[in-house]
């Protein structure tokens, strides 16, 4: 940026800035349908349409940890929405999205189809339809709710903001930088505080809480995720952090979770689907 930049009365959508990737291309400031295209819908009543983002994973895992659990009814088919080509707006997603975002959700298990979108409401949703990884207790499952909702309002910081800023931006912008590292290590703080005084965010029960934030904290805990952040971050400062996030992906329905609609599972339709699986992907 010019030093000497001035924002305009009224703002105006600039051109891209050189060198920047299709996904930021992508962004517009207004919202709707870009073409004409129909979601596929399978065999299951529940559909799925994500992309194994930290945000889709949520979703995916839940789902894997219902049917592990013994829940039939959970049984999905999973589609991937590919963001970068543009997918979320078609006409059949943005019908299920108005916000084209993924992931989002069909349940056809009633006499009316049911559109579910945001993360956080499709965890919700299908802990209440199944009884399940929410507590019945008052307020135990205030407190559930409570770190879900602390996710939801930190993932902006940690994604669009850290993860934007530090690894995506054409131009690194020390002031951006600084800014939302500051938050992510606070956030990361109240995590790692956490957790050092229960087993789980929501106390001694696994919970949709701990599935809303694992997919984001695994990744910066392991170094995977905007250009191995890991050593800029200092993640060893956070042992509490650590320990949960491995305990949890000792999980096998967790990890089944984190790879559908990725590269080694663009769709689920199925568990035999897990079976055509490389024995370790990528």
């Amino acid at each position: 940026m010019p030093e000497d930049y001035v924002p305009p009365a009224v703002w105006q959508e600039p051109p891209p800035p050189e060198g920047v990737g299709r996904l930021f291309t992508l962004n517009r400031p207004v919202s709707g349908a870009t073409h004409e295209a129909e979601l596929p819908v399978g065999r299951h009543p529940l559909q799925l349409y994500s992309l194994a983002t930290p945000n889709g994973q949520k979703v995916t895992i839940l789902l894997e940890e219902l049917l592990a659990a013994g829940h039939a009814e959970a049984e999905y088919d999973a589609w991937k929405i590919d963001i970068q080509a543009g997918d979320q707006f078609s006409s059949g997603y943005v019908a299920i999205n108005p916000n084209s975002k993924i992931p989002a959700l069909v349940d056809r298990s009633g006499p009316e189809p049911v559109r579910v979108f945001e993360s956080g409401a499709i965890l919700l949703y299908l802990a209440e339809k199944f009884g399940a990884f929410l507590p019945r207790d008052s307020a135990a499952r205030a407190e559930t709710l409570s770190w879900l909702m602390w996710q939801m309002g930190s993932a902006p910081f940690l994604g669009g903001g850290f993860g934007h800023f530090y690894a995506y931006a054409p131009v690194k912008i020390e002031y951006a930088i600084n800014r939302y590292t500051m938050e992510v290590k606070r956030l990361l703080h109240v995590a790692d505080t956490r957790l050092g005084e229960a087993r789980y965010l929501a106390g001694d029960t696994y919970t949709i809480a701990d599935m809303a934030f694992l997919p984001w904290a695994a990744g910066l805990w392991r170094g995977t995720v905007y250009n191995e952040a890991r050593t800029f971050l200092a993640m060893d400062e956070y042992r509490n952090l650590g320990r949960w996030v491995e305990e949890l992906l000792a999980r096998p329905a967790l990890e089944r979770g984190r790879k559908v609609n990725s590269q080694v599972m663009a769709e689920r339709h199925g568990p035999e689907d897990f079976d055509k699986l490389p024995s370790d992907p990528a």
